[in-house]
């Protein structure tokens, strides 16, 4: 059988009739991947508790031609779930891609972690994006299938130093493990990315940033842009085969930071 490039990459970037919610999506990773998908032809929802970051990307970028809209969304809130599904509906009548991306973190350790924060950040990071799994369920499957990718962290194949933030990622993994195996019927694939050190305006100058760096095998922090080129990838048809997987994204550095670490104090690596 022979194979039609044009048809590969056009499965690779082609996103036009699909459209898309991207939570978390007016700043930061977010809005690289409301940028990308967008650009690629998507019709984009931005959704994000930032309204006028979120209003002003919409603008920026509806004024180059493309389809973005902005709407309101606490993730934690079945009634603004509900409320971005029906604009949704209303908008495009159709609904390919959900990008779970709104998350917090905390930065705090156990004994110094109240009930209170622990319980908003697991109710984001997590419970948020089970509400939305299940509020675009329907119309995704109306659709006739779609793409749902859940932004993990590479914290969730490790013991970070914040346990609501590592707890709620590694939740993030089940989660997705457990959606894809429930919607697969409906043409319904479920992923997380994973990444690691992504530097954004949000955390450029935090003190973690070198440490982190010296200890990541390639050396360097991860772009934003490079997280969104995965969204896209798995959102896209060319991930038509790929469900219930996790992607990590972070320069080597769960595959053997530590080990890499001690072989060089060795000599045993230059």
């Amino acid at each position: 059988m022979s194979t039609n490039m044009t048809q590969v990459k056009n499965a690779l970037t082609d996103l036009s009739g699909k459209t898309a919610i991207i939570t978390g999506g007016a700043r930061g990773q977010g809005a690289m991947e409301v940028r990308l998908l967008s650009e690629c032809g998507a019709a984009v929802m931005i959704c994000d508790v930032l309204e006028a970051e979120g209003r002003a990307l919409a603008e920026e970028l509806s004024a180059s031609g493309r389809e973005v809209r902005f709407q309101r969304l606490d993730v934690t809130s079945e009634q603004d779930w509900s409320a971005v599904v029906a604009e949704v509906d209303a908008w495009k009548g159709t609904l390919s891609i959900l990008i779970n991306n709104a998350g917090i973190i905390n930065r705090t350790l156990i004994e110094k972690t109240s009930v209170e924060s622990w319980r908003r950040l697991v109710d984001i990071n997590l419970t948020g994006a089970f509400i939305g799994i299940r509020a675009v369920a329907p119309l995704m499957r109306k659709s006739g299938g779609g793409s749902i990718v859940n932004i993990s962290s590479n914290s969730a194949f490790s013991g970070h130093a914040d346990p609501a933030y590592t707890a709620s990622k590694w939740g993030l993994r089940g989660l997705t493990r457990s959606a894809a195996m429930e919607f697969a019927r409906d043409g319904i694939r479920v992923n997380a990315v994973c990444p690691g050190l992504i530097v954004t305006d949000l955390n450029a100058g935090s003190p973690h940033l070198r440490p982190m760096i010296d200890m990541t095998p390639i050396r360097r922090a991860g772009r934003a842009d490079e997280v969104a080129q995965l969204v896209l990838y798995l959102a896209s048809e060319a991930a038509a085969f790929i469900t219930g997987e996790d992607f990590l994204l972070d320069g080597g550095f769960i595959a053997g930071a530590a080990y890499r670490h001690v072989s060089v104090e060795t000599g045993v690596l230059s």
